[in-house]
């Protein structure tokens, strides 16, 4: 089972959920860090084995002397990576999205493809976990093909855990598809039920099975609670707002390992989507 845990927001403790989680599985399972913009899975998980591989897209290279100016490729590319104004046009690789239009509506085949890499995956092992982790070169603002590289690293047959970007754009799209479950993490907050509620749409729109856990209990009020009964929205697990929990998180302490007693509610999280999961 591919279980994402993703938010509407960022700061929920998604990243918390997502390690302790991993930690509580009895077999091998898969950790996918796809928040690639700024990857942090690996500060609690004490790695070894590291291996690496550079990612790239294919991004067009026009040769002069086979163009005609027609402009067909300005025409399909709706990045405006590629532009003419009757002459040989003028490529900007950073807008580029590698989906190959241009290559294919040359009449002139002037077109080619040379690859730009993008990031970095990096493999490493810690325990019962192997961590996938996507980190996105400086620079770089096309975060959705180093995710869809993550997940492609992902074998089919094992159990894998996502851990998403924040918020609700392109890449948090691109690392919740196709998942069998996804758990959106929150805060008794204002804020954290504005953003929750953005989420909770996303993910209906996927049509993908959801529940909620909501974090930091005690530290505000219960509109989320409301919210989710409102909309019949299964609330799968609540983490108290404790100071032991903070404490060892700067220390890149897991919970589970730190606090055993609540190594428990992570398995009983894990039983839940299970069944929810099987309920369709």
């Amino acid at each position: 089972m591919k279980i994402a845990v993703a938010s509407g927001k960022g700061g929920t403790g998604k990243t918390t959920v997502s390690v302790n989680l991993a930690r509580v599985f009895a077999g091998e399972v898969l950790l996918g860090d796809c928040d690639v913009e700024e990857p942090n899975d690996h500060l609690f998980l004490k790695t070894s084995g590291h291996t690496e591989k550079i990612i790239g897209i294919p991004v067009p290279e026009v040769n002069e002397d086979l163009c005609n100016s027609c402009g067909e490729c300005a025409k399909i590319c709706q990045f405006s990576a590629i532009v003419t104004f009757g002459t040989t046009p003028l490529v900007f690789p950073e807008m580029c999205h590698g989906c190959g239009g241009c290559t294919l509506v040359c009449p002139t085949k002037a077109i080619s493809e040379k690859n730009r890499p993008i990031g970095v995956i990096e493999i490493s092992k810690a325990g019962n976990i192997k961590l996938i982790t996507g980190k996105l070169f400086v620079g770089v603002a096309l975060a959705p093909p180093l995710i869809r590289a993550v997940k492609n690293t992902l074998p089919i047959d094992v159990s894998a855990i996502l851990d998403a970007p924040p918020g609700t754009s392109c890449p948090v799209i691109a690392a919740i598809r196709d998942s069998d479950f996804v758990l959106l993490v929150t805060e008794p907050t204002p804020f954290g039920l504005h953003d929750l509620s953005l989420a909770v749409d996303m993910v209906r729109e996927l049509n993908l099975p959801f529940g909620v856990l909501v974090n930091r209990m005690g530290s505000g009020d219960n509109r989320v609670h409301e919210f989710c009964r409102k909309e019949n929205i299964p609330i799968l697990m609540e983490i108290p707002d404790d100071r032991q929990i903070a404490e060892n998180y700067s220390r890149g302490i897991l919970m589970v390992d730190a606090l055993p007693y609540y190594r428990e509610h992570f398995e009983n999280l894990l039983e839940k989507i299970t069944d929810l999961k099987k309920k369709g």
